[in-house]
């Protein structure tokens, strides 16, 4: 019997044995179970290191937080205000931080300070009204920043100071009134990582059109400026349309909420029908071509839409493959997937094709290149002959006037002239009516009548002073003074002093020769004189 009875008390304490040990695993499993429940916040759901109090009627943040949580879900709750010790330990693991939906309208400069690794921070749908000095500063780590559905109006040049690796930044439905672009500029930009700006639904009303269309491609594709009453004008129609033929998601996705105020009619009108001749009629647009000049070395961007992208090659207009692994002294295909050339000459004008390779998808890319047949430095030089040019047509045509209309006077010597054969007039008029030794009417000398009158037949013709009737047919009268002035030399030299003498075929003057009898050709040898006369 005992040994019957031995398998059945080695069986029971075997049981008994296996009891004992589940209960020692129960309670330790409820002990550990019970340590994650005291870690976990009250009325929070805790997954491992996942922290959800999303609609717990949160009024302030709880007191004791888990060090080892990378998420903290927040949402939906009456937290107004982020304060510094809002968590009083650091949350070095901590990535994720959702605080949507809570009526927060104060946060401290300080709020950051115990979660340095913070990557994706959602502030979105607040009563934030703005966004203060170095209030995100701390933040050296984040990438996303979700501050849609809030009601900023201003926002501190120095917000966003030291986030060089923020990606994206969502600002939409606020009331914005300034474009940030101090956030985007190219060159000088204090995002330089940032890949996505939301900007929509905002009240801006202008945009620097000029600084926004040098951003790069993958910049403008996701720069979303829809749905904010900006003031119509061709420029931003020009922008606009050069977004939507590269294809670019901001201007292609949302077409119909890319909308202008047209003062005129104050109305809004989308952008791409400005063209219209009802509305701005701006003229269609062209794209830009990019200029050079001969000898210069030049850099081509491959502008895609893809931030992350493979240039494979490019090719020219002589349809040449330029790739990377080419060795061209001339054109080089650089690491970035830019074309260098050096030496740019006229030959390498035209267009250039860029094909591009992504993760997403491939791009075909084309710039149309010009370059003017002259050095930079030789612009000044063919200026320099066109305005020396220009000034030598203009004073010859001033000294043609001046020697058309400003030519000296030469009829001094005809006004002396004039003068002379008026003295001469009334010297022959005085001379001829010299009274006679003996009486007309008592002799009936009929030649005495004409020596009262005289015509004046002898002045000079164009300022020469030279007589023009001949002896022979001239009458008496006139034959007995021209004798009178031969003998008298003051009568004969009644010229003005001032007129010049008309040189002879032989170079030498006209009264250079004696002034005698035969000086005068109408004075002939058989000319009889008068008694009276030579008395």
């Amino acid at each position: 019997m005992w040994f019957q009875d031995a398998p059945v008390s080695h069986q029971c304490l075997a049981r008994s044995f296996k009891a004992s040990w589940l209960l020692v695993l129960l309670s330790l499993g409820t002990g550990r179970q019970g340590g994650l429940a005291l870690n976990c916040p009250k009325n929070c759901v805790c997954a491992s290191n996942i922290i959800s109090c999303s609609k717990a009627d949160l009024k302030v943040f709880p007191h004791h937080l888990p060090h080892y949580a990378t998420v903290l879900d927040f949402s939906h709750n009456q937290l107004t205000h982020l304060r510094a010790e809002w968590t009083p330990i650091q949350l070095s693991h901590l990535h994720s931080l959702f605080l949507s939906h809570n009526g927060l309208f104060f946060i401290s400069t300080e709020a950051f300070s115990n979660v340095p690794h913070l990557k994706y921070l959602d502030l979105s749908s607040n009563a934030i009204d703005m966004l203060g000095e170095n209030i995100f500063s701390k933040l050296t780590e984040l990438e996303v920043l979700l501050l849609y559905s809030n009601k900023i109006s201003k926002i501190d040049r120095s917000a966003f100071d030291d986030m060089a690796n923020l990606q994206k930044l969502y600002l939409s439905h606020n009331e914005i009134s300034r474009f940030p672009l101090e956030l985007v500029k190219k060159g000088d930009a204090k995002l330089p990582e940032l890949a996505l700006l939301d900007l929509s639904f905002n009240k801006i009303k202008s945009l620097q059109v000029k600084e926004v269309s040098r951003l790069p491609a993958w910049m403008k594709n996701s720069l979303y400026v829809h749905s904010n009453p900006l003031s119509c004008h061709c420029e931003l129609y020009n922008l606009f349309t050069h977004w939507q033929k590269q294809q670019l998601s901001s201007a292609v996705d949302f077409e119909e909420e890319l909308q202008c105020l047209d003062q005129t009619k104050n109305k809004n009108v989308t952008i791409s029908n400005l063209y219209d001749p009802e509305g701005m009629n701006c003229s269609a647009f062209k794209e830009q071509t990019l200029e050079f000049h001969r000898g210069d070395t030049v850099t081509i961007n491959c502008d895609t839409r893809q931030r992350e992208v493979t240039v494979k090659e490019w090719v020219t207009p002589r349809y040449e493959n330029v790739q990377q692994e080419d060795d061209n002294n001339s054109i080089t295909l650089l690491p970035n997937g830019s074309l260098l050339i050096s030496n740019i000459s006229i030959e390498d004008m035209g267009l250039y094709t860029c094909h591009a390779v992504s993760q997403v998808f491939n791009e075909t890319l084309y710039v149309q290149v010009t370059v003017h047949n002259f050095t930079l430095h030789g612009a000044p030089d063919m200026f320099n002959t066109a305005y020396t040019t220009l000034v030598g047509c203009i004073l010859s045509v001033i000294l043609v006037l001046i020697y058309l209309y400003l030519t000296p006077c030469r009829c001094c010597c005809r006004s002396n002239e004039k003068q002379a054969n008026q003295q001469e007039d009334s010297i022959n008029s005085s001379v001829l009516s010299t009274t006679p030794n003996h009486n007309v009417e008592v002799t009936g000398d009929k030649e005495g009548l004409n020596r009262n009158t005289v015509p004046s037949r002898a002045q000079g013709q164009n300022g020469k002073c030279k007589p023009t009737n001949s002896p022979k047919h001239a009458p008496k009268g006139v034959q007995k003074s021209l004798v009178k002035r031969e003998l008298n030399p003051k009568i004969l030299d009644f010229r003005a002093p001032n007129c010049k003498k008309e040189p002879t075929a032989l170079g030498t003057e006209n009264d250079s020769e004696p002034k005698s009898r035969n000086s005068y050709p109408f004075m002939s040898r058989s000319t009889q004189l008068p008694f009276s006369l030579l008395g």
